[in-house]
């Protein structure tokens, strides 16, 4: 079984204090403003999805992270406060899976007195039962993943023998409560579930939902990623548009990572996330709080700066509020645009510890 080797983070107490921001706009060395903060709240997961946590990677040995290890909602929602006050807009919660964590829904709730956008990303086998909860809670939108409407493609994708169908009520029952529109995304493996684009699209035409095809990615070292295995957006648009004739439209914000095409007939929208072969990095607003408090630039980075000794050590939130500044300011990451099949062996933070 292969392991996980730790990602590089130096500790706070290694570290000289950050210099003081002067506060204004927070941009980093691209001129690229700070807008998304993604917080994992769990690296634990139910599912063993083969492109995020294989098995043979995250078996039942796998040393996930003790409780007294990873942030409390109290420790989140501070974090998070003195993001919001450098400029976050949006708050994604992820994991691993984030329904797994017990009372999410307070986090949520704790979250949503900051006064900004809160949304969740979650593989939907517990949705059903914490949607209502989430709702009250405040949070705005979920987006569920969702591979494939074929049951026994989706099984093999999911390696939990979790059925499709459950997901699929899953994504309805989220709506009827409101936390709409639901966003479907759909990670497009070729040979594995390419097959599938058709349905999924004709699938949520007309209902409001949003579907969005994910080109594979290199996401941490253990999915054996290769270039040969993805499906360019272009080509997923073109055999949709075929079907059923599509045409671009704008942006929703600045930064935004889907490219958003919709139906000509009005039947809604689809959505393709290329950070393959389109690579947005020059627009990138995104920030990750890993499960156990430590700040990541890029999805694809390989090592990330402590925060939770700050945060346990008795640290004021302006020595935090200048760390996170300071992390910022020094970000040059571009790691979509200078992709290769050598980069793409290097080691890398697990997806389920950084947050999708």
């Amino acid at each position: 079984m292969k392991k996980v080797i730790p990602i590089e983070v130096k500790p706070a107490a290694a570290r000289a204090p950050a210099p003081q921001f002067a506060g204004g706009t927070l941009v980093d060395t691209r001129a690229r403003t700070m807008h998304d903060l993604r917080i994992s709240v769990t690296d634990r997961c139910n599912f063993r999805c083969v492109y995020c946590m294989p098995r043979e990677t995250f078996g039942a040995d796998h040393p996930f992270l003790p409780y007294s290890a990873i942030l409390t909602f109290e420790e989140i929602t501070r974090l998070a406060r003195i993001f919001v006050g450098l400029g976050v807009q949006k708050i994604r919660l992820t994991g691993g899976e984030p329904l797994v964590r017990r009372q999410v829904h307070r986090l949520v709730a704790m979250l949503a007195e900051l006064g900004v956008e809160i949304t969740l990303t979650t593989n939907g086998s517990l949705l059903a039962k914490q949607a209502r909860l989430l709702k009250q809670a405040g949070l705005h939108r979920v987006t569920v993943s969702l591979d494939s409407l074929d049951d026994a493609t989706f099984r093999a994708m999911n390696d939990a023998d979790f059925p499709v169908a459950k997901v699929v009520d899953a994504i309805e029952v989220a709506a009827a409560e409101g936390l709409t529109p639901v966003k479907i995304n759909t990670v497009v493996k070729r040979g594995v579930n390419d097959q599938d684009i058709l349905r999924m699209a004709e699938r949520w035409r007309g209902t409001g939902h949003i579907v969005r095809f994910i080109e594979y990615m290199d996401v941490g070292s253990s999915n054996g990623w290769r270039m040969d295995d993805v499906v360019p957006s272009a080509e997923v648009v073109r055999r949709i548009s075929e079907r059923w004739p599509l045409e671009p439209a704008d942006a929703n914000y600045t930064g935004e990572v889907a490219e958003r095409w919709r139906y000509v007939d009005g039947g809604g929208e689809i959505g393709v996330i290329s950070s393959v072969t389109q690579a947005f990095c020059s627009t990138c607003t995104r920030m990750r709080l890993s499960t156990e408090g430590s700040l990541f630039t890029c999805l694809f980075a390989q090592s990330g700066h402590d925060l939770k000794t700050l945060v346990r050590g008795g640290a004021s939130d302006e020595d935090i509020r200048n760390e996170i500044a300071a992390v910022w300011q020094r970000r040059a990451d571009r790691y979509s645009e200078i992709r290769t099949e050598q980069t793409a062996k290097q080691r890398k933070v697990e997806m389920s510890y950084i947050g999708g």
